[in-house]
């Protein structure tokens, strides 16, 4: 299965493209054949010493990393974990820069005025996008390196493509398709919302779908990247989709009160501080209508998983510049919503309780094949107005 062909996709030659599958390869490598042999070293060497030296079992991810760190076989996964990652950015990065001024004369042709784009010049980006390059991405969600920048949205767009290895579709749409077919579409039939907003959209790999779902709404994407943006509503153009992108802080957005009959985020949560995360969801009860939906669709949290499981997972928090991963993990988020306004009966939500809940959503993965299977769980928490 080959990303689906579009006005700004960046286009790889021979020898990019033999890099590219270097790096899928790479990977797949380390996820077959290194990491399991991390789950052994725990199992047998590192847990039974650790029990012997403490007189009980590592009662938490942390206990589990002070004692595997120094142990020369995770050292080796560790760093060819984040060396495949680095490889991957600095494949895609050249392959752009190699092809700038025909991506910018793309973007620019793609325009069909079927959406809108709205920057900020004096826009401020939040602290914690400043210390640290998300994904380890070169320049994170704010790099902008010359006038009109398309850079950050076109690393992102096409490395989450060799990220992924193709199994998030062949636009990188998987986590907005699980939640309108496997939740929306299933659970809220009847829900037709005239006015959509998704939070950290990105490049809109996740925006479009909610058009195709809801052809009548007036889509809006807000990110604080102008790069990510500027892409994104290409990208959008290009393919025939009307999207309103705008550059906007999702803590304190410019738009009135009660304007949005469903909100949406994927896998944003995890990418700021829980101080952020609430402010977000305060941000959201003052958007929604009355009848309104927010959807945050994330990983599960920590909870309930094995001091082992929770280490393997909160590798990205240490080794891959996601350092809210681990804490959005931690975090009670139904409360945080409750925190936020979202309380009180609500009998269109399955708790029949209140109006928040958490629940799960499979998503699916396209195999090379093109088959679509379904693997693995979006955790989301939903709200009613």
């Amino acid at each position: 299965m080959t990303q689906q062909e579009h006005g700004v996709l960046p286009r790889e030659n021979h020898d990019e493209l033999a890099r590219e599958n270097f790096v899928r390869a790479l990977k797949s490598h380390i996820s077959t054949e290194v990491t399991p042999g991390v789950r052994e070293l725990y199992a047998h060497r590192v847990a039974p010493r650790y029990q012997r030296e403490m007189g009980v079992a590592p009662r938490d991810r942390e206990a589990v990393r002070r004692a595997m760190e120094p142990e020369p076989y995770y050292q080796l996964w560790s760093s060819v974990r984040r060396a495949s990652q680095d490889l991957l950015w600095n494949v895609v990065a050249d392959s752009i820069a190699r092809q700038w001024d025909d991506l910018s004369a793309r973007a620019q042709r793609a325009e069909r005025g079927l959406g809108s784009l709205e920057l900020d010049p004096a826009f401020e980006l939040p602290w914690y996008f400043w210390g640290i390059d998300i994904h380890a991405m070169p320049g994170g969600y704010r790099g902008e390196y010359v006038a009109d920048d398309l850079t950050a949205g076109a690393l992102y767009d096409r490395g989450v493509y060799v990220y992924a290895m193709g199994q998030m579709g062949a636009l990188n749409d998987d986590y907005g398709q699980s939640v309108v077919n496997n939740y929306l579409k299933q659970s809220h039939q009847d829900f037709r919302p005239k006015r959509i907003l998704e939070i950290g959209c990105g490049v809109g790999n996740s925006t479009l779908p909610y058009v195709d779902a809801y052809p009548n709404a007036e889509v809006h994407g807000i990110d604080v990247g102008a790069a990510l943006l500027r892409y994104g509503h290409a990208r959008a153009e290009s393919l025939g989709r009307a999207v309103h992108f705008s550059q906007q802080n999702a803590e304190a957005t410019s738009f009135p009160d009660g304007h949005f009959d469903l909100i949406v985020s994927h896998i944003v949560l995890h990418e700021v501080p829980p101080d952020a995360v609430r402010a977000i969801l305060r941000e959201c009860h003052r958007l929604l209508a009355p009848g309104g939906m927010m959807i945050h669709a994330d990983f599960p949290g920590y909870a309930g998983l094995d001091p082992l499981v929770q280490f393997l997972i909160d590798w990205d928090t240490w080794n891959n510049n996601e350092p809210f991963w681990g804490p959005m993990r931690d975090m009670d988020l139904l409360q945080a919503a409750r925190d936020a306004g979202f309380t009180g009966d609500c009998s269109e939500l399955s708790c029949k309780r209140e109006c928040v809940e958490e629940v799960t959503t499979p998503t699916g993965r396209v195999l090379q094949s093109g088959e679509r299977r379904r693997s693995g769980t979006l955790s989301l928490l939903v709200g009613r107005r």
